[in-house]
């Protein structure tokens, strides 16, 4: 059965994938600690956006910018004038909603009233602090809320010691932070999270259809790594929805529990942001196209996802109960390539003969993947743990280990048992580990803007 909300909030807690911040101080709204498992998974998740995005092309290149920038990088950017969202207080409660996010606009959902709303103010959602030991005017600068600014205002630096040419792009993972007036469903909105965003260059010209490609590219990196199709769809903006800088945005959306939101946004920025930040400094953010004698501002195509609620999604959607022999089992039927633990190794027994040769297979396993030795309970007890965290194989050391050199690998999804040489181990596990060949969409098909895949 699918996961509702509270259970995947419970296991996150129980199991180390999150905790509340600051908790034993009575928490601190909106915020998260990733545990043992959770930073693995975070990290899983981030190693394979990058690899997609950069390793394994040959037209994107990194970077890791500051996340305090020139505040005139903001001003430039249109964000200290329009990065701003609608506030509206409740005279009963006093609570503060976003306006365009409640079901209601004219009821408060913390006091029930209805008619009790201020006017809506427009509230800007940048954190700001001060640089120096002087607080004032002159030392305001922002946490930035997004990492797509640091790529524009290091465009030429990129471009001239990569010796890039057109179409590039230049990818960043990095942490954003944002003033939400109504964080919340745990850590789908906080007001500290991870971007992986990416910028890529382009002749104007071929914009429209680097728009559509990367929609494609990225609705299908989903898909390989395991998420239901039927839980993801593809969303385009109405018009009244683009922001300041977009021609056009798709959002690649996720089935929450609580309904379908956005899990990643594909805009095509235009030529916005450089001809913004050339007319702020007076820098030539011009590309020189030396096979044509051309001067011009590339378009930029935006594919920006969030690393956290990304996390969040696969989690939600790895999620299984099934009953197994009178008892419910809980599964996460996470992609190898996403599980925090990739191999956990179990003795039958806390004798030293088997601790040893225990050590020994962990050992060489821990160079290549992540392993966890795990001694304590029954081991029906420690194979359901470890289905429950997403442990994609369990390889079991017996009495009859000491005898036949031989283990039990142990299969999460099928609880199927393979009884293979120890030293055979490692050749077993690698192909079963290892990333299986990228899913493509059928022949002539493409991803729809209302969800699944629509043949042209």
């Amino acid at each position: 059965m699918p996961a509702d909300f509270d259970t995947i909030v419970t296991l996150a807690k129980k199991r180390g994938f999150v905790f509340p911040s600051s908790e034993i101080y009575g928490g601190l709204r909106s915020a998260y600690d990733y545990g043992p498992l959770g930073v693995a998974m975070l990290r899983n998740i981030k190693d394979q956006w990058w690899r997609s995005m950069v390793t394994m092309r040959d037209d994107i290149v990194g970077l890791d910018s500051a996340v305090i920038q020139s505040p005139r990088v903001w001003e430039a950017s249109g964000h200290v004038a329009s990065f701003t969202d609608p506030l509206v207080e409740c005279t009963n409660c006093h609570a503060r909603h976003r306006l365009d996010k409640l079901d209601d606009p004219d009821r408060c959902p913390t006091c029930g009233k209805s008619g009790t709303f201020t006017e809506p103010k427009q509230f800007n959602l940048m954190f700001r602090t001060h640089m120096g030991p002087v607080e004032g005017a002159g030392n305001l600068v922002y946490l930035r809320p997004e990492t797509a600014q640091g790529i524009f205002i290091n465009f030429e630096n990129v471009r001239r010691t990569s010796r890039m040419k057109l179409p590039f792009g230049i990818a960043q993972i990095g942490k954003a932070f944002r003033n939400e007036i109504t964080p919340g469903q745990f850590v789908f909105r906080t007001r500290e999270f991870e971007q992986m965003e990416m910028e890529y260059f382009c002749r104007p010209e071929e914009a429209d259809d680097w728009y559509r490609t990367w929609q494609e590219e990225r609705y299908r990196w989903y898909l390989d790594l395991g998420m239901r199709v039927d839980n993801l769809r593809l969303r385009a903006h109405e018009a009244d929805e683009l922001s300041h800088y977009s021609s056009g945005t798709a959002d690649i959306e996720y089935r929450f529990p609580w309904g379908w939101d956005e899990l990643e946004g594909i805009a095509n920025r235009t030529d916005f942001d450089l001809r913004a930040h050339a007319a702020a400094t007076g820098k030539d953010l011009m590309y020189f196209d030396q096979e044509t004698g051309e001067r011009f501002y590339p378009y930029v195509i935006e594919p920006a996802a969030g690393a956290t609620r990304t996390t969040f999604a696969f989690l939600i959607d790895a999620y299984h109960e099934e009953e197994v022999d009178g008892e419910t089992r809980t599964v996460l039927r996470l992609d190898p390539r996403l599980s925090p633990i990739k191999v956990a190794v179990l003795p039958l027994s806390k004798k030293d003969e088997l601790i040893a040769v225990v050590d020994r297979i962990a050992a060489e396993l821990r160079p290549r993947w992540d392993v966890e030795v795990d001694i304590t309970q029954a081991i029906g007890r420690r194979y359901r743990r470890q289905d429950e965290v997403g442990t994609p194989f369990c390889v079991t050391v017996d009495f009859d280990s000491l005898e036949d050199g031989q283990v039990t690998v142990r299969h999460r999804d099928t609880m199927a048992q393979d009884r293979i040489p120890i030293d055979e181990v490692v050749g077993y596990l690698s192909p079963r580990l290892a990333a299986p060949s990228s899913l493509s969409l059928p022949t002539g098909s493409s991803p729809s803007p209302s969800g699944g895949v629509a043949s042209k």
